[in-house]
């Protein structure tokens, strides 16, 4: 099948997946009903049943729509900033969280919830709002030690002071969760990521840079791929390589510290979603991106459902589902293995 029809299908999918979602729960809504809820609040439009519970609008509108919108937008962010840095770097290991975005946002949640106002904080956005700082901020790091966007930058060393970074934020948040007290358990909650605070204030707060480098990023699947054939090839092909590693690097860092400002701290769905949609469909971004922001979306949608389902942190199940993958591709990689 090609890429444009995979991408219909995809989203045809994803569509149907996300009514079966909002009416799944401890209350469950029939998917008709959902349809008529959605169409009548979003659009005015009377679609039988004609639902007149207020008690099932209020569980759409204001419970699940939110979640299911969030779980959408970064799961997409998630799978495209991968692909983007897997392309960018030509490495099938590389992940969102290359760039140590994941131990910055941690330890920017993490001192935002010591702080005496923590729990006014956590309702107000400021937890997530410090973790969207901290994510940046490492990312700034890393950009300015590597000399990223100066011509001097290599692959390895990129890899080298993301990793440095990482751990040395890592520990600076290991210093933190000893002195936390009481507050572990919030920490630990951001840490095991989850879509439980998802609400219309916090989706509005994230969409726009959610959506926004997301789209950019997918649009330049043409310079991603002309990285997969070298610098010196790219420059053949008309890529200015130095303004476009600059301009993917920083897409990919704004996607990412958004969708864990969001969400927390959700593994695999940037490692795994990229490399299936390479499998199906061979290693063009221009392909690859599109199609991964769709296979993001559905694989953390369906991973929230089954989080909701048992009652777990969705972090756990995406972490269940890409560890295996993970090591499988590392199996892969001993016997030969390259984008």
């Amino acid at each position: 099948m090609t890429p444009p029809r995979l991408l219909v299908g995809g989203a045809l999918l994803l569509s149907g997946v996300a009514v079966l979602a909002i009416g799944f729960g401890s209350v469950a809504i029939a998917p008709g009903d959902v349809i008529s809820i959605l169409a009548r609040q979003l659009f005015g439009v009377d679609v039988p049943p004609f639902i007149q519970s207020a008690g099932a609008t209020s569980i759409v509108m204001e419970l699940r729509l939110p979640r299911i919108l969030a779980a959408i937008l970064v799961g997409a962010a998630l799978a495209v900033a991968g692909g983007a840095f897997q392309s960018l770097l030509r490495n099938p290991l590389a992940d969102p969280y290359v760039l140590g975005t994941s131990s910055g946002a941690a330890l920017g949640a993490a001192i935002a919830i010591l702080l005496p106002i923590g729990g006014v904080a956590w309702e107000l956005g400021g937890v997530q709002l410090a973790a969207f700082l901290g994510a940046l901020a490492s990312v700034a790091l890393v950009w300015r030690v590597a000399g990223i966007g100066s011509g001097e930058e290599r692959i390895a060393s990129v890899l080298l002071v993301g990793y440095a970074v990482a751990s040395l934020l890592a520990a600076a948040l290991s210093l933190v969760m000893l002195a936390s007290g009481a507050n572990l358990r919030a920490i630990f909650s951001f840490l095991l990521g989850g879509l439980d605070g998802a609400t219309w204030p916090r989706l509005a707060a994230a969409a726009l840079p959610l959506i926004a480098a997301t789209t950019l990023l997918a649009l330049r699947g043409r310079a991603l791929a002309g990285f997969l054939l070298g610098d010196e090839a790219a420059q053949h092909l008309g890529v200015d390589v130095r303004r476009e590693r600059r301009i993917a690097v920083a897409l990919a860092s704004l996607a990412t510290a958004a969708a864990v400002a969001l969400a927390g701290l959700i593994g695999f769905v940037g490692l795994v979603v990229p490399h299936l949609v390479r499998l199906a469909v061979g290693p063009d971004p221009r392909a690859v991106l599109p199609l991964s922001a769709i296979g993001g979306a559905l694989l953390l949608l369906l991973a929230d459902t089954i989080a909701r389902s048992i009652g777990v942190p969705v972090g756990v199940i995406t972490a269940l589902i890409g560890a295996p993958f993970l090591l499988w591709l590392l199996h892969r990689a001993r016997t030969g293995y390259a984008l």
